[in-house]
């Protein structure tokens, strides 16, 4: 029942734009294989190969030290309404950081968030969709607020100084080049 595609067609993008929440899965050559959730207007399809997504604060960054490794990424979506459904874009990805000469242009296109730390910018090479027959029925209850009011309480070095702390390296040891000096 799969099927395949060279690039996100129209009928993809809607599908992609419609669900609240996406899965990233990276792995580096060698120790965990990583799969997070991820939400919060957060993705945007640039084009028929080319996603971006905004990674915000978080209590770990394997992606970002994933893809020094391994240029490697998958994104996930599967439908919890209406008719069944799962989408896999498979390709590479490039770390945009703070400091970068594209990181404000990046940022950019997603709302302003102060816990932003990185914007994967991902050449999709396979799209791949399947059925989805066996993903339950869930009802969308809305966004959480529990990150903006984690976010509110910090101030920009409090931030920083929890990067320090959580975000440098990788449940395997593998550092994650994320730029702790504020610009």
């Amino acid at each position: 029942m799969a099927k395949q595609f060279d690039h996100i067609h129209d009928t993809h993008r809607a599908f992609i734009e419609a669900q609240h929440i996406f899965f990233v899965g990276s792995a580096a050559t060698a120790g965990r294989v990583n799969v997070s959730p991820k939400g919060m207007d957060g993705l945007r399809v640039k084009g028929p190969n080319r996603i971006l997504w905004m990674n915000l604060t978080g209590s770990g960054n394997e992606t970002a030290a994933h893809l020094r490794d391994v240029n490697r990424m998958t994104l996930m979506w599967c439908s919890f309404e209406k008719r069944p459904l799962i989408l896999r874009c498979y390709g590479t990805a490039r770390t945009v950081q703070e400091g970068d000469a594209d990181w404000q242009a990046l940022c950019a296109e997603f709302p302003p968030h102060r816990s932003a730390r990185q914007v994967f910018d991902m050449t999709v090479d396979l799209v791949q969709t399947s059925c989805g027959y066996a993903v339950p029925f869930m009802d969308y209850a809305g966004e959480r607020d529990t990150m903006q009011k984690w976010v509110d309480s910090k101030s920009d070095a409090t931030l920083r100084d929890y990067w320090a702390e959580k975000n440098t390296r990788t449940i395997d040891g593998f550092e994650t080049g994320i730029p702790l000096a504020e610009n």
